[in-house]
């Protein structure tokens, strides 16, 4: 829909990112879906979501919005040779940033490691909000109240600036591999937070099993699957609930999506209190072989 310019704010002196609108997608349609990305992001005050300066109209037509010049690495390539450990605790940024974005209404729908970076200080940014669908908070299909208006040299936009542009049935909106059925069906009543869930449920396959060489945790396989359901109601129920189960295999407990069998619990406490295992065990060598050499 646009390219992005690295450019320079003569009045701030910093370099910025411009996003200008396609010369040849100079119709009401697609400028009113910049304009509406713009205004999205505007709203999505959030470390993991990058701001937006300004937004406006060039001399020759075209929409333009101003945000931060974003330097970094994209997700799959920034953890390539990391740890399974680490990976994953970028990728409660990730849920996180989503689960903000839920709060305030938006839902992403486009969610996949290409749309992550990683900047050079470990700030995770998730980006391209172009498709984002307004709802409300509670999670229901209605459109989310207007933002404030954004200044951008003209009059204040109307209060429908942020109208959801995609409401037909049968719109496929997406990227296959990482959208959920009912984006792939083009089910638009039924997309929401869930079929966000969906799309995380896909990244941490791709990056802790497809991208990774070894068998995966069957507990995180759990995971995803379950984020990963065909029916959106079998899902985890946010980003947030997604994040708490990644938490809780971090902290070695138990998750709530795998049964465990008992050599998996047994493996599982052991790696929990290992050190303090190995201590009680050393202990009781030593012990043992203190009695047994008294014993001589």
């Amino acid at each position: 829909m646009g390219t992005v310019y690295r450019a320079f704010d003569r009045t701030l002196d910093r370099e910025v990112a411009l996003k200008v609108l396609r010369a040849d997608l100079v119709v009401p349609e697609a400028e009113g879906r910049l304009r509406r990305e713009a205004r999205i992001l505007a709203r999505l005050e959030h470390p993991g979501i990058v701001p937006v300066h300004d937004v406006g109209i060039l001399a020759d037509g075209r929409v333009f919005y101003v945000m931060k010049l974003v330097r970094g690495e994209r997700f799959e390539s920034y953890l390539r040779s990391a740890s399974l450990t680490y990976t994953l605790r970028l990728f409660l940024r990730v849920c996180e940033t989503v689960g903000f974005a839920h709060a305030h209404g938006v839902v992403h729908r486009d969610l996949k490691p290409s749309n992550i970076m990683v900047g050079p200080f470990g700030e995770v940014l998730v980006l391209d909000w172009g498709i984002a669908r307004l709802i409300h908070p509670e999670g229901d299909s209605h459109l989310a109240p207007a933002a404030p208006p954004v200044s951008d040299g003209e009059s204040d936009a109307p209060a429908t600036a942020l109208a959801e542009p995609d409401t037909s049935p049968g719109t496929v909106l997406g990227t296959p591999g990482f959208m959920a059925p009912e984006q792939a069906q083009g089910w638009m009543h039924l997309v929401g937070p869930r079929s966000d869930v969906f799309a995380l449920g896909a990244i941490l396959r791709f990056l802790v099993g497809g991208a990774r060489a070894g068998a995966p945790p069957r507990s995180l396989v759990s995971i995803w699957s379950k984020a990963m359901r065909a029916e959106p109601e079998a899902r985890y129920a946010s980003a947030a609930e997604l994040g708490a189960e990644i938490t809780r295999f971090l902290d070695g407990a138990p998750v709530a999506a795998h049964r465990e069998s008992v050599a998996e619990r047994a493996g599982r406490v052991f790696r929990r209190y290992q050190t303090a295992i190995i201590l009680v065990l050393t202990y009781l060598s030593i012990r043992l072989l203190f009695l047994a050499l008294r014993g001589l």
